[in-house]
């Protein structure tokens, strides 16, 4: 079985929270689990994440929501491309993780344990 990392990471790319699910799991699923009681001040997101009901929990947190919009949007919503350039902080802590072996070629068997060795690393990357 595939399995999914789904994470939010803060202004610095320091992993703050995950949830493993099945591969098969769209991204878009998992935010409001991942934004519930974090406060910021503004969320960036790709494409993928832009939907009216993840704008709204972002409002709600009254928060900047930093999402370009999909192609088939109706009406677009201008965001902020000067911030959006800091997208790639969650992509380069994906990609310290995957400096870890262990996270990059999931050889655990158990999602329990994979999921412990992510704290291990994540705790790891925090005091680097």
């Amino acid at each position: 079985m595939t399995t999914k990392i789904h994470m939010l990471a803060d202004a610095l790319g320091r992993p703050l929270r995950f949830i493993i699910t099945g591969g098969q799991v769209h991204d878009a699923t998992q935010t409001s689990a991942l934004l519930e009681g974090q406060a910021a001040s503004a969320v960036i997101a790709d494409k993928a994440y832009d939907s009216n009901g993840f704008r709204e929990q972002i409002a709600v947190m009254n928060a900047e929501a930093v999402i370009p919009s999909k192609r088939n949007r109706k009406v677009f919503i201008p965001h902020d491309q000067a911030l959006y350039k800091d997208r790639n902080r969650i992509e380069r802590c994906f990609n310290r993780l995957k400096h870890f072996r262990r996270f990059a070629t999931r050889y655990d068997r158990r999602t329990i344990h994979f999921t412990g060795f992510i704290y291990l690393a994540a705790v790891m990357i925090w005091s680097a």
